[in-house]
């Protein structure tokens, strides 16, 4: 067994993996990247290295710095986690020279699963099913093309070497062919350095199941049951469960004797999974893809088996035989996983960044997460913040558990998917087990909107709340300025004038402090009667709202409030209304249509300069976000009034990219 490993990852997994080597007795080296320097991982290993700055490709994607810090501490073993380098070669081949064990399997088996062409190529030969498709050497768009008509429409044009969602598209109409088979390799390329594509039948009630494989290197390999991961976003798992629902055992049966048998094809020699699509419909099963290393999901397999599958990967990649026989892995209950995301579900998923300010586990679940409240989530790393998982007799009961756990879970700062996963969890579809990877579109056609508020009482609580914080927190000329004192109490405000900022929109109102924790809350919707009384000195307010007393979460600072309060879940700004005019008087303003990252990313592509002509549709930008790109499109015919960044930039979800004049405009300052 080694004595010391290296966890060359950051996060939740790495938070996961120091926790089973710590149990074991085995010394943990973390790496970090300048945005990590104060991350949870950081903190729990027993050492860590800096490996270079905030960008990825510049820190956790550096083999050498990995090797680097892995000689200097001294370690054993490198256990890649997921991502990163997980999958990368050139990692094995630099542990291997230096002798340093990788934990995972043989570079073999990466390599025949890594490239999804190949990998459908050797179950082919062994004799798994696969999605009908083309997976042809020649990658010209031309041939792409004709292939894809030749299949039917619609097809799945995929990165033959990704993962996570990233280099897919759904192509329903020809017209959209060349467009997807360019992005799609785009993406690819960026993503994973080779921009090769395949294309695929799609399915059309497809069912997304995977099968837990390991494997020793005596030649012991077994499986450790299926999940079901079908709820996705963008090609992007965000509920998983253990075991799959509403398999016949036949259909159960197969996929586990094909995951198997695929294994040994390769004769596999660590954990990895077997992805494949069910027809919901006829229950066909068709290979995938294996993922030859831990996946994010593993949770859900660990609480049915009662099993740790990094200590697993941990004694495979020492030599040790297997921990258990085929046999003795049993499956007890049923277990459900959600990925919690900072992401606006409400506004298509965009990803969120920005300084946790409060971080309120669930009691009672499982809880892995890489974040901690003063946590900063920026725009390098994947939007996960944790995983939540309820483990249950039966999947009902694990179902309502994590619902109820997340519903009672409170993260403020950026927006998190949270109030997204409870409805889901509670969709009809869901409930009876039926969801297919068209769930979230079949349930939500027009979007997920959000849950239902009462913004006049939103507003009157955190308007309440800021003002009861108040003698701490306003500061500058005009928060000694009181409100007039009629009727109010000597040496007290009467009413304080409001200006309140949030979903795009500013709401003015007036708030008068009737004592003992009470206030006037005045706005357009009329008056609303609020107390507002902290719980300790802590984040936990009670507010009484129409003679209700009902609890909230508040993290109040000097331009507003981080606020849960029944459905809602997210910031208001808040000034006095006089401070807020003469702010907005000094910040002036500028005319025309204004082009905003839409999210937090880097500007992959500028290709307008200030004072050129632009047609509207015209592609003007191309923000990346996560390994994904969206073009930014001129609404108008214009010109370019204001170039705001540069190519290579980072931007915050908000911030300018460029301002564009329309020709009305221009010929008028003309």
């Amino acid at each position: 067994m080694f004595s010391t490993i290296l966890i060359a990852n950051r996060g939740e997994i790495a938070c996961r993996i120091i926790r089973t080597c710590r149990r074991l007795g085995i010394r943990s080296i973390a790496v970090y990247s300048d945005a990590d320097a104060n991350a949870p991982h950081v903190q729990l290993a027993d050492e860590a290295v800096r490996i270079g700055p905030s960008p990825a490709r510049d820190s956790y994607l550096r083999a050498d710095r990995i090797i680097e810090a892995a000689l200097t501490t001294g370690a054993q073993a490198i256990h890649p986690g997921y991502g990163f380098l997980s999958e990368r070669l050139d990692l094995i081949a630099a542990c291997q020279a230096e002798g340093i064990a990788f934990i995972g399997p043989s570079s073999a088996a990466i390599e025949a699963m890594g490239d999804k062409i190949r990998s459908k190529q050797i179950a082919r030969e062994a004799g798994v099913p696969g999605v009908p498709g083309y997976d042809g050497a020649d990658q010209s768009p031309e041939t792409l093309r004709r292939e894809a008509l030749r299949i039917g429409l619609p097809v799945m044009v995929k990165a033959s070497a990704g993962g996570g969602g990233k280099g897919i598209r759904k192509v329903k109409s020809e017209a959209d062919l060349n467009a997807a088979i360019t992005t799609a390799s785009r993406e690819a390329e960026a993503a994973f350095g080779d921009g090769r594509l395949l294309i695929e039948k799609f399915v059309g009630q497809p069912r997304h199941v995977e099968v837990q494989v390991a494997g020793d290197r005596h030649g012991t390999i077994v499986h450790l049951f299926e999940r079901d991961c079908s709820v996705q976003r963008a090609n992007q798992k965000l509920i998983e469960e253990a075991p799959a629902p509403n398999l016949r055992p036949e259909t159960r049966a197969a996929l586990h004797a094909h995951a198997l048998t695929l294994a040994r094809a390769i004769a596999y020699d660590n954990l990895g999974t077997v992805e494949f699509l069910v027809d919901a419909a006829t229950q066909e099963v068709f290979f995938l893809e294996m993922n030859t290393r831990l996946q994010v999901e593993h949770p859900v397999t660990e609480a049915i088996t009662g099993l740790d599958l990094v200590e697993w990967q941990i004694r495979i990649a020492a030599g040790e035989s297997l921990p258990a026989r085929q046999e003795e892995i049993v499956c007890t209950g049923h277990a459900i996983e959600a990925r919690l995301t900072a992401e606006r579900a409400d506004e298509g998923f965009r990803p969120d960044t920005g300084a946790i300010r409060l971080w309120r586990e669930p009691a009672g679940l499982r809880v892995d997460t890489g974040v901690e409240m003063g946590s900063v989530v920026s725009p390098f790393y994947d939007s996960m913040l944790a995983k939540i998982i309820a483990h249950g007799r039966d999947r009902d009961e694990a179902r309502r558990r994590l619902a109820d756990g997340l519903e009672r879970m409170t993260v403020l700062g950026p927006a998190t998917i949270r109030p997204f996963l409870v409805e889901a969890l509670r969709a009809p579809a869901f409930v009876a087990g039926e969801a297919t990877t068209l769930f979230i579109g079949a349930t939500w056609p027009r979007g997920w909107g959000g849950p239902a508020t009462d913004p006049a009482q939103r507003d009157a609580v955190a308007a309440a709340i800021w003002l009861a914080s108040r003698p701490a927190i306003v500061a500058g000329p005009w928060g000694g300025l009181g409100g007039f004192r009629l009727l109010a109490p000597a040496g007290r405000p009467g009413t304080s004038h409001l200006a309140l900022t949030g979903a795009g929109e500013t709401r003015r109102i007036a708030a008068a402090d009737l004592g003992g924790g009470l206030w006037s809350i005045c706005g357009a919707a009329g008056e609303i009667l609020v107390g507002a009384e902290r719980q300790g000195g802590g984040a936990d307010w009670r507010v009484t709202l129409d003679g209700r007393a009902l609890p909230a979460l508040a993290q109040v600072e000097d331009h507003g409030v981080f606020l849960r309060f029944g459905a809602f879940e997210g910031s208001i700004g808040i000034a006095l209304a006089v401070a807020a005019a003469a702010a907005g008087r000094a910040a002036g303003g500028a005319g025309g249509d204004a082009l905003r990252a839409a999210m937090p990313g880097t500007i992959a592509a500028l290709s307008v300069s200030e004072g050129e002509r632009v047609a509207a549709g015209q592609v003007v930008a191309v923000l990346e976000s996560m390994k994904l790109f969206m073009e930014i499109k001129s609404p108008i015919d214009g010109v370019v009034s204001r170039v705001a960044t540069k190519a290579g930039a980072t931007v915050a979800a908000g911030d300018l990219i460029l301002t564009l004049a329309s020709d009305e405009t221009a010929g008028a300052a003309g």
